[in-house]
């Protein structure tokens, strides 16, 4: 009865694949920063640090996979980005500010693919979310000592 138990446990953690997401984070990221230093040698600090965040998002989009809202509203995102050569960029004045937003308003405009998700769902998708940004955090700290040192 403990081995079923167990099994069941193993199943329903969501941390399971989390050790097979952070090697393929790192892979795709390490890879991104090689192509953006090969080919962005005369570009502004600016324009290559947008590279690296774009980097670092696309390697936590790809490596969490397509069973996340999150990570295919992040990958859309991305690649319909990619088409547009001048990104639209709206200015403070034009963006409405709501000073009576509630907390779940919030986090549908920081989870990406958040506006199309019930309650339920977007707190199961903003946990996973979170848990994907603290592994981005670690990898790019620890690329940054192994950098630095």
């Amino acid at each position: 009865m403990e081995s079923k138990s167990s099994t069941t446990g193993n199943r329903d953690n969501p941390n399971r694949n989390l050790h097979g997401s952070k090697t393929m984070m790192a892979s795709h990221f390490l890879r991104a920063l090689f192509r953006i230093q090969q080919t962005s040698t005369s570009s502004s600090s600016a324009g290559r640090s947008r590279r690296i965040r774009r980097a670092a998002y696309a390697s936590m989009a790809y490596s969490a996979g397509t069973r996340r809202a999150w990570s295919r509203a992040l990958l859309r995102k991305l690649r319909s980005r990619a088409r547009l050569r001048f990104p639209r960029r709206l200015s403070r004045a034009a963006t409405p500010q709501r000073r009576d937003m509630d907390q779940a308003q919030v986090l549908r405009k920081l989870v990406p693919g958040g506006p199309s998700m019930d309650d339920c769902k977007l707190l199961e998708e903003t946990a996973d979310y979170i848990r994907f940004l603290t592994t981005q955090v670690r990898l790019m700290q620890t690329v940054m000592d192994s950098v630095s040192s």
